[in-house]
């Protein structure tokens, strides 16, 4: 019932106490090394293996289960294929693609030895605040309901068919149970105080899907429901999700989260496991963890019977995943399809970033000839870890370059390739600047840095009042009389209005992964002039008017987005729907003055 860090238990440890789990937490590694091979991989994965075999001595030991957050890809592992983050494919609107992604990233996790990822996040964002929106796929729970089976399906296989769990297959998490994405003022891990009809029609909803298509774990999430941390609640976790939904696999608890139920964290690992925590995920005093689970049975606080069910659960899932007749990790990799960074993976997480394009605006300036010279600029252009964004290699996805990703292309590498050989150029210019003749058209990419859980929440939607360099560029360019493209790089729609003023088009990109070069798939023609590929997404977050203009759902009884729910223009409709100029008056409605933009007012006219 305890699962520990790798970075704090060792194979002998873990045989001692006869863990049950181990995970690799965000940036956490075989050795510590971020760049660790998969061989390095399989090998930590053996060690685990053959010292719980040796502590029994018997082929009948009860195997140790390794989850991982491969959430958008295998994302903690070098080379691995690194997938747009959720909110990008919940654009997409394409549930075969998902299916496609999900049976990918399983073979990849499955080739480094690992047998569990805590997806799909099944949160529906209702506040853009919030520093995990970037991991919900919309703001209505249809998409996640659509995707629910099709990702638990594309990662485990379909119960009761040849396949299910079987090589190349991993098991896959329903989170975060249940609420995280309706909490007031949109903070992390903060309480939910909508109704149990809204908790039941908005929320549970995904997760229904995904227990239908037979979902083996759910984690239960941060947040409070009415003040009651839902890690000890036991309406929740086991009268709903193991009653009413009839869950008959094992719920973990997410990172050190039931040590938030109470001040003693003997009473709070108590009354967690009492609500329905199956698994303890422990970030590092596991031990601690281990003897007050002891402490609470022996005391009465916790029944022999309740353990006896978290253990039967857990029991079954590792029986239904196969564990106790597989070999060692190292020699199932080998067997099980494709591995890590495989160019058919490459392949179709380049096919997502096409998918998950949304245009805002497009005053005719695309699509782009490739035979132009073309001037590229702005600090997200050649910054493979900033368009991957968080959860990548590390927890919040920074202190990350080009050469972390051995098999990755930026976005500049992209319109390299579509220029080359073609009469064009593009030129790398991070601040826009150019010394000879002006460019045919400037490429601005530009966004938020990376970030993960907490660390994104934010006060305000304003991107310029977080950093005005990229309107600066814009301006400079509009100018010069330059035709200019802004790519945004983003894990939430943000107020970005003067952005988009000084802009002939305006293409938000999300967060799309190592496979970058897809961008330049849909914003130039074709080799032979014609367009192979037009915009394809639809905003699945409806896009705020102002910088404190959240929450914004759809369906809200004075709902007047920007740009609605759904909304994406197409190269045939672009010219007939493009807008006029957007209203830059609430630049700083609502903000303090610290986070005022520094330039506010009117736009240089188009």
């Amino acid at each position: 019932m305890v699962q520990a860090e790798i970075a704090n238990a060792t194979p002998e440890e873990v045989a001692e106490f006869a863990l049950g789990s181990i995970l690799n937490g965000g940036g956490s590694f075989p050795g510590g090394d971020k760049h660790a091979s998969v061989d390095d991989w399989r090998a930590l994965a053996d060690a685990y293996h053959d010292a719980v075999r040796r502590s029994t001595q018997s082929d009948r030991a009860v195997p140790i289960l390794w989850g991982t957050d491969a959430v958008h890809g295998h994302s903690n592992v070098y080379g691995a294929t690194v997938f747009p983050h959720n909110i990008g494919l919940g654009a997409a609107r394409d549930g075969d693609l998902m299916e496609a992604i999900a049976v990918a990233t399983a073979q990849e996790v499955a080739a480094t030895g690992i047998d569990w990822t805590f997806a799909p996040t099944l949160a529906v964002a209702r506040d853009d605040r919030w520093g995990r929106t970037y991991e919900s796929y919309a703001e209505h729970p249809d998409v996640a309901v659509d995707y629910a089976s099709r990702v638990v399906t594309g990662l485990q296989g379909v119960p009761g068919e040849a396949g299910f769990l079987g090589p190349g297959r991993i098991l896959a998490t329903g989170k975060h149970f249940l609420g995280e994405g309706h909490t007031t003022d949109g903070r992390d891990q903060g309480d939910v105080a909508c109704t149990e009809e809204t908790l039941r029609d908005l929320h549970a909803r995904g997760h229904q899907a995904a227990i239908a298509a037979g979902v083996q774990t759910v984690m239960a999430a941060f947040n409070s429901w009415h003040g009651t941390k839902v890690h000890g609640h036991r309406y929740l976790l086991s009268d709903v999700l193991k009653g009413a939904l009839g869950f008959d696999g094992f719920v973990v608890s997410d990172w050190d989260g039931f040590l938030q139920v109470a001040e003693d964290r003997a009473e709070a690992t108590g009354r967690s496991v009492n609500a329905g925590v199956d698994m303890l995920m422990v970030g590092v005093e596991w031990r601690a963890a281990y003897h007050d689970l002891l402490q609470q049975v022996s005391t009465g606080a916790v029944s022999m019977a309740r353990i006896d069910d978290a253990v039967r659960r857990i029991l079954r899932v590792k029986a239904r995943a196969g564990l106790f007749s597989r070999p060692r990790p190292s020699r199932r990799g080998a067997v099980e399809g494709p591995g890590v960074g495989d160019p058919v993976h490459r392949k179709l997480a380049r096919r997502a970033v096409r998918r998950s394009l949304v245009l805002l605006k497009n005053d005719g300036v695309l699509p782009l000839r490739r035979d132009i010279r073309v001037l590229v600029a702005g600090d997200g252009a050649d910054n493979i870890g900033k368009q991957c964004g968080g959860w990548t290699l590390t927890w919040q996805g920074t202190g990350n370059d080009n050469t972390d990703f051995p098999n990755g292309t930026s976005l500049f590498d992209g319109f390299v390739q579509a220029t080359a050989n073609h009469g064009g150029a593009a030129t790398l210019s991070p601040d826009g600047e150019f010394a000879q003749d002006p460019p045919d058209v400037a490429i601005v990419v530009f966004g938020e840095d990376p970030y993960a859980e907490g660390d994104g929440d934010r006060d305000h939607l304003s991107y310029s009042a977080l950093d005005s360099e990229p309107l600066a560029i814009l301006r400079r360019l509009q100018e010069r009389r330059i035709p200019t493209v802004s790519v945004f790089l983003t894990g939430r729609p943000m107020w970005v209005n003067p952005e988009l003023n000084a802009s002939n088009a305006f293409v938000v990109a999300w967060l799309p992964g190592t496979e970058g070069g897809g961008v330049a798939d849909v914003l130039f023609r074709g080799p032979n002039g014609k367009l192979d590929h037009d915009f394809h997404g639809r905003l699945s977050f409806s896009w705020p008017r102002h910088a404190m203009h959240t929450p914004l759902n759809v369906g809200d009884t004075d709902y007047g987005p920007l740009f609605p729910y759904g909304f994406g223009l197409r190269y045939g409709d672009a010219a007939a729907d493009r807008p006029g100029r957007f209203d830059e008056s609430d630049s700083a409605r609502g903000l303090p003055a610290s986070d005022r933009p520094r330039t506010v007012g009117s736009a240089y006219p188009r």
